[in-house]
C-alpha cells in the first residue's frame, strides 16, 4: 500500500506524490539546450525526488550520472589526486548500475589521471561519442572545499571551449542543493572560509558564472496537490473534498514539499483520514509543536544569523515593510533558505507554518529570558463552556498591561507590545487552537487570526495615530470583515503618548453593519 513520505526520495509505485511533469519537462528544456545549472532550493524541497525523476524521463536521450560527495569523508578533497580517483570512482559505480556498455563504463576507472589536467583530457575522451548528464546531489554540503570549486573551474573552462568546438565534455551539468553556487561566496564568508575581499578575487568571478538561472517554480500550487489527493481518493474513498482540502493545505504550505506532505501523512497516520479543514487545522497545530531537521534548521539559523533574526523581528512584530532586495546578502540568505518570499517587491515571511513557528520562536524565546514578564491568568477564566472569550481576554490584557509598564517602559513597548500581546495570548490557546498573522503592513498594524476549536477571532493591532485614524482603521477593519464573511472583530490599539493623554476605553461599535470590540490601552 502507497504511503505519504517525507523522507529520502518519493517515488511513485510506493508514494503517494504530486504529479511533477510539467516541472520535469521545464528543466529537460534546459538539458536540451545544453545548459549548465543550480536547482538551489531550500531544505526539503524535493530537490533529490526531482532528479530522480528527470533521470528517468531523460534515460533515452541521455547518459544521466546522478553522484553525491556527501558520504566520502574528508579525505577525497584532500588533494587533487584523491578527488580525481573519487570522482571516477563515483562516474563508475553510477554507470554499473545503468544499461551501459561494460567497457565503457570499465574505462571510467583510469588510475593514471592524477590531476585536474588529465582529468580534463579523461572527461574529453569519455564524452566524446556520449551526451552525458552530470547530476551532483547536496552539492553546497562540499562546496566550501577548495579542491571542489576547482572542479567547478575545470567545467567552466571546458564549457566553453566546448562551445567555441574545441573540447568534448559533459552535455549538461545540474547541481542541487540549497546554496546556488554562482552565489557560494555567501556561504563561504558565513563559514568563515574566506573573508569578504578573499571570496571577490578568488572565487566569485570563477567556478560557476556559466550556469544559467533555473526558474522553475518547485513549490505546489493547489492543481498540483489536488493530483495526489486524487491518487490517495482513490485507494480509500474518504469522500474528502479534493478541492477545498488542496486549496487548504496550500494555504498554510504556499505549497512546500515537504510541509504538504507532512499534512498529508499525518491526517493519513494519526488523525483517523480526518480529511476536513477541521482536520488540517488540527495537523497544523501539531507541526507547531513538532520537531524535525527542517524546523531545527530554521531554529539554528534564526539563532547563528543575527541580522536575519533581525529582520523577522521587525517584519512579524513591528509590521515593517521592507522592500525584496536580493542583493542583500541577508535577505538573500532568508530567501535561499526558503524562510522570504517576494510579494510585490516586499519581503514576506514564505508560508503560514514558518510564520507561526517563528513567532512561537520568539515568544518562547522571551518567556525563557524573563524579559516580557507576562502574567496570565488561568485558562478558565477566559474559556466559559468551551469557547474562548476573546472581549475578556482583551479586557484581562489590558488590566495586565497597565498594572505592570508606566511612561518609562514606552521605548520598550514601542518595540515589544506585539510580542507582549502574543505571549500573553499563546498559553491561553494552546492544545485548542492557534494563531497566524494574515498580513502586515507599516506603522505597526497586524492582523492577527486566532482559531480556537471551531471558531476564529479576527484581532488587529495598531498603534494610536488620532482619532482620524481610528475612524480609519474601523474602517478597514469592517471591510476586511466583509472580505473574510465574519461579522466580528476585535481592535486593540496602543497609546504611546503620555500618559495625561492617554486615551483608554473599551467598548463596542458598529460600523457598516459590522461590530467591533474597541479597546485602546
Amino acid at each position: 500500500m502507497k504511503k505519504f513520505n517525507v523522507t529520502g526520495i518519493c517515488t511513485p509505485a510506493e508514494d503517494y506524490m504530486v504529479n511533477i511533469h510539467d516541472k520535469i519537462t521545464q528543466i529537460k528544456k534546459l538539458v536540451d539546450d545544453g545548459s549548465y545549472f543550480t536547482i538551489n532550493r531550500a531544505r526539503q524541497y524535493g530537490k533529490t525526488t526531482t532528479l530522480y525523476e528527470l533521470r528517468k524521463y531523460i534515460k533515452d536521450d541521455y547518459t544521466a550520472v546522478k553522484i553525491s560527495f556527501e558520504d566520502l569523508g574528508e579525505d577525497c578533497f584532500e588533494s587533487d589526486k584523491n578527488f580525481c580517483a573519487a570522482f571516477m570512482e563515483l562516474i563508475h559505480e553510477a554507470l554499473q548500475l545503468m544499461d551501459i556498455e561494460t567497457d565503457y563504463t570499465e574505462k571510467w576507472l583510469n588510475y593514471d589521471v592524477q590531476t585536474f589536467k588529465s582529468l580534463s583530457r579523461h572527461i574529453t575522451n569519455m564524452c566524446r561519442d556520449k551526451k552525458i548528464v552530470l547530476m551532483i546531489d547536496e552539492v553546497d554540503k562540499i562546496s566550501n572545499n577548495k579542491v571542489f570549486l576547482h572542479f567547478l573551474s575545470l567545467l567552466r573552462s571546458k564549457f566553453l571551449t566546448r562551445k567555441s568546438g574545441d573540447d568534448y565534455t559533459f552535455h549538461s551539468v545540474i547541481l542541487a542543493g540549497v546554496y546556488d553556487i554562482k552565489n557560494i561566496k555567501l556561504k563561504m564568508i558565513n563559514e568563515g572560509l574566506y573573508t569578504p575581499a578573499e571570496t571577490e578575487t578568488k572565487i566569485y568571478n570563477s567556478p560557476w558564472n556559466i550556469a544559467v538561472d533555473f526558474e522553475v517554480d518547485m513549490s505546489f500550487n493547489p492543481a498540483e496537490i489536488a493530483t495526489m489527493l486524487n491518487e490517495y481518493e482513490a485507494d480509500h474513498n474518504t469522500g474528502m473534498d479534493i478541492g477545498a482540502i488542496s486549496d487548504e493545505i496550500y494555504k498554510y504550505t504556499n505549497g512546500y514539499p515537504f510541509l504538504v506532505s507532512r499534512i498529508c501523512q499525518r491526517i493519513d497516520e494519526k488523525l483517523d483520514k480526518n480529511w476536513t479543514i477541521d482536520g488540517i487545522q488540527e495537523v497544523v497545530q501539531i507541526l507547531l509543536k513538532e520537531e524535525n531537521t527542517l524546523f531545527a534548521d530554521l531554529i539554528k539559523n534564526i539563532e547563528n544569523y543575527s541580522d536575519l533574526k533581525n529582520i523577522l523581528y521587525e517584519l512579524l512584530f513591528l509590521g515593517k515593510d521592507k522592500s525584496f532586495n536580493i542583493d542583500n546578502p541577508t535577505i538573500k540568505l532568508g530567501y535561499m533558505f526558503g524562510y522570504f518570499k517576494d510579494e510585490n517587491n516586499q519581503i514576506k515571511i514564505s508560508n503560514r507554518i514558518f510564520e507561526m513557528r517563528i513567532y512561537n520562536y520568539f515568544i518562547s524565546h522571551n518567556e525563557i529570558s524573563g524579559e516580557m514578564n507576562v502574567k496570565i491568568p488561568q485558562k478558565s477564566e477566559i474559556v466559559e463552556n468551551g469557547r474562548f472569550n476573546m472581549e475578556l481576554c482583551l479586557q484581562k490584557f489590558a488590566q495586565h498591561y497597565a498594572e505592570i509598564y508606566s511612561i518609562k517602559d514606552i521605548e520598550f513597548l514601542e518595540r515589544h507590545g506585539g510580542l507582549l500581546f502574543l505571549s500573553y495570548l499563546k498559553p491561553l490557546i494552546n492544545g485548542h487552537g492557534f494563531f497566524y498573522i494574515e498580513s502586515q503592513t507599516n506603522d505597526f498594524k497586524i492582523d492577527i487570526i486566532v482559531s480556537y476549536e471551531s471558531e476564529q477571532f479576527i484581532v488587529e493591532l495598531k498603534i494610536w495615530h488620532g482619532p482620524k485614524y481610528q475612524k480609519s482603521a474601523y474602517a478597514q477593519l469592517a471591510n476586511y470583515l466583509k472580505i473574510k464573511n465574519a461579522d466580528t472583530g476585535f481592535l486593540l490599539t496602543f497609546d504611546f503618548r503620555k500618559e495625561s493623554n492617554k486615551e483608554r476605553k473599551a467598548e463596542w461599535i458598529e460600523i457598516d453593519g459590522k461590530k467591533i470590540f474597541d479597546i485602546i490601552i
